[in-house]
């Protein structure tokens, strides 16, 4: 393990560059933030996605930055941005995503694109407050409601407003910097191999990519992290009735996928969260020493997170999360058949749907991934199809599942002895004053392997978003105290020695 380095004298001067500034100009800051937020940014709005992409842009290009978006057919833009500094040996890469999860209006508080300040969490008692006027004193406790407040909006705003604040301290950054801002990572970012194909040249001199994407520790303490799981998901649905029943004329006659897909959704996990899919774990690869190091030395915050999320038992025995983390996961993220409430009927559905997502470690194939758990149903007795069946199927198997694969990429990770590492958190110590603890990967799947494997450099996640955020869900917010956190952060990035 690399020695911890100490912060250097200009990296301390920019961060108090970027407290200075904020001091006069965070209402400022705050109410430009919300403009960027005003602006819908689900991956499938393409006009609104458009939007978001020229709004950044000529933020971008107003302070300086050669800023371009490239464009492929069908696609958000890749917005692409260059600042070259005189006499920099080594080019950063930064990447951020402008895009944000799909939602549900009515779950929200208030409405979703309509950024609103509270003076603290909403289901902690916090109260609704205008922006703040110049010049007001603005709480870091604060937090702004909005979707993407946190993913992955917040680096935009603390980026822009660092920049600000070095330029107007004239304090000269000391690398190459070099952007990639993606608008469609909630999809699972589909056209970015097909963009870093046309264009992975720009980037072809990038020594390390910084990831400005995720939360910090649940201890609010930063954390760095080397590496991020894989994503990838599926649905399935099993077949009853070629059309619903009456339940009084034939409930227990005819099979019911409510109950079908229950007994086959717990022969894939026990109780215990255990994955009993034959082979679902034997390609993970194995956690070095190195990594077993950094897990072991993490701060130990389960019984807090029980307390905080309302949960007296969780998985495993109660092994710690971030063990759990370091495999793959099979988790039931929907069911759906027939309605509840005051729109059930007395009927017998003709199918029940499960959507499945996989969150994978290292050393996991999405592809293979998925043929695992379809040989898993097939052990179940069911044939498996990919279209509705047709009645002359259903008349031939006494048990059918269609499958629908969705797109998904590996994990990967870089490694932890990397000789900027010291850098890195010499200028996570600068901006909050302790060190960060150093995470082996996140929980999170992020296009990380792109960077790792198909440019072939390191990439270290350096998030900045609090824990608590509601990421990917309604009432999503940004704690003003680590929107500021990030302003100093990348001050102070920017500003590393060689």
């Amino acid at each position: 393990m690399p020695a911890l380095a100490q912060p250097d004298l200009e990296q301390r001067a920019a961060v108090e560059a970027a407290r200075a500034y904020r001091v006069t100009r965070g209402a400022e800051i705050l109410n430009d933030f919300g403009a960027l937020l005003a602006i819908p940014n689900t991956a499938s709005d393409a006009a609104n996605i458009e939007r978001n992409a020229e709004y950044i842009h000529f933020e971008f290009k107003r302070r300086g930055v050669r800023v371009e978006l490239l464009k492929v057919h069908g696609a958000p833009p890749l917005i692409y941005g260059v600042i070259k500094t005189p006499g920099a040996a080594r080019t950063l890469g930064l990447y951020a995503h402008y895009d944000g999860q799909p939602l549900n209006h009515d779950r929200w508080t208030q409405p979703p694109w309509e950024p609103t300040l509270y003076t603290g969490p909403i289901r902690h008692g916090g109260r609704q407050r205008p922006f703040p006027d110049e010049h007001e004193p603005i709480d870091p406790e604060w937090r702004i409601y909005a979707r993407s407040a946190s993913d992955d909006k917040a680096p935009f705003a603390a980026l822009l407003a660092a920049l600000d604040a070095l330029h107007e301290a004239q304090i000269p950054l000391t690398s190459n910097v070099k952007f990639l801002f993606d608008g469609e990572e909630e999809r699972s970012s589909p056209h970015l191999p097909q963009y870093l194909d046309l264009y992975g040249e720009v980037y072809d001199d990038v020594d390390t990519w910084l990831l400005l994407d995720g939360p910090v520790h649940q201890t609010r303490r930063p954390q760095i992290a080397f590496g991020a799981r894989g994503i990838t998901s599926m649905e399935v649905t099993v077949y009853g009735p070629e059309h619903p029943l009456h339940s009084g004329h034939y409930g227990n006659w005819a099979p019911v996928p409510g109950a079908m897909l229950s007994h086959l959704l717990a022969s894939m996990i026990d109780a215990e969260g255990h994955v009993l899919i034959d082979g679902f774990y034997d390609s993970a690869a194995p956690v070095g020493p190195t990594e077993q190091e950094a897990v072991a030395a993490m701060p130990v915050q389960d019984e807090a997170l029980r307390r905080e999320f309302g949960l007296v038992h969780t998985e495993d025995g109660g092994a710690r999360l971030i063990e759990r983390l370091m495999l793959p996961s099979l988790t039931v993220k929907g069911l759906q058949s027939g309605n509840v409430g005051t729109r059930s009927r007395n009927v017998i559905p003709a199918f029940a749907t499960a959507s499945l997502g996989l969150r994978l470690v290292k050393g996991n194939d999405p592809a293979t991934m998925h043929d695992v758990i379809e040989a898993h149903i097939r052990k179940q007795g069911y044939h498996i199809v990919r279209v509705t069946p047709e009645h002359e199927t259903r008349l031939q198997h006494e048990k059918i599942a269609r499958v629908i694969r969705r797109k998904g990429y590996p994990a990967a990770r870089t490694s932890m002895d990397l000789p900027i590492v010291p850098q890195i958190e010499a200028a996570v110590e600068a901006a909050i004053g302790q060190p960060p603890i150093r995470v082996p990967t996140l929980g999170a799947s992020m296009p990380l392997h792109l960077f790792t494997d198909a440019l072939g450099k390191p990439a270290i996640i350096v998030p900045i978003a609090n824990h608590d955020n509601n990421q990917h869900a309604a009432d999503e917010n940004i704690r003003i105290a680590n929107l500021w956190y990030g302003m100093d952060l990348y001050a102070a990035l920017l500003t590393m020695w060689f």
